[in-house]
């Protein structure tokens, strides 16, 4: 079994849930794909890490740091991190509150970002691409700039489409499709 199929059983096994669901872009869906589930497993850092650095270099990326909006993109981001020191140029990680914090040096992007940083913006899942938007949105206020997005699972719901209109290349490791969703 390859990595790439891997990931899918691993996602169908632990991530996908039948039913009625309301997605954070507002939409209705029958299914819903928890990707904690297995971006936070060991298993899923494991080929996460090696696809996603994989995608990276194959898109033709050299980002300094890898990051998204937390909660989803954080596993996403040490997994790649981790594996970049096993296999150099190493990649650096960062996150990005929903909102700067109130206290201490009030950043938004914590972790390993600076002004002038080349980075690429990870995600769990994109629907309609409003979270990497929004990273991508934090990193050019703080001075950086990005290279591309890339996701662990795209729902092939307009998320690509619209970051592509923006001007930002889009690489995902799977889709719905792929795992039978769509």
């Amino acid at each position: 079994m390859t990595d790439q199929e891997a990931l899918a059983a691993l996602l169908r096994e632990r991530s996908v849930s039948l039913g009625d669901f309301l997605l954070s872009s507002g939409q209705r869906s029958t299914y819903y794909i928890d990707a904690r589930k297995t971006t936070m497993s060991a298993e899923g850092q494991q080929l996460i890490g090696r696809l996603g650095l994989a995608a990276i270099r194959a898109a033709g990326w050299h980002p300094g740091a890898v990051g998204g909006l937390t909660m989803g993109a954080d596993p996403v981001a040490y997994a790649i991190a981790r594996e970049s020191l096993d296999a150099p140029p190493v990649i650096q990680a960062f996150s990005v509150r929903k909102a700067a914090k109130q206290h201490g040096t009030r950043q938004r992007i914590e972790g390993n970002f600076s002004a002038g940083d080349r980075v690429v913006i990870v995600e769990d899942v994109i629907t309609s691409g409003g979270s990497a938007a929004e990273a991508i949105d934090a990193v050019l206020e703080g001075g950086g700039s990005v290279l591309g997005v890339l996701a662990v699972v795209d729902r092939e719901q307009g998320g690509r489409e619209s970051l592509e209109k923006r001007g930002f290349s889009v690489v995902s490791l799977t889709t719905t499709s792929t795992l039978s969703l769509g």
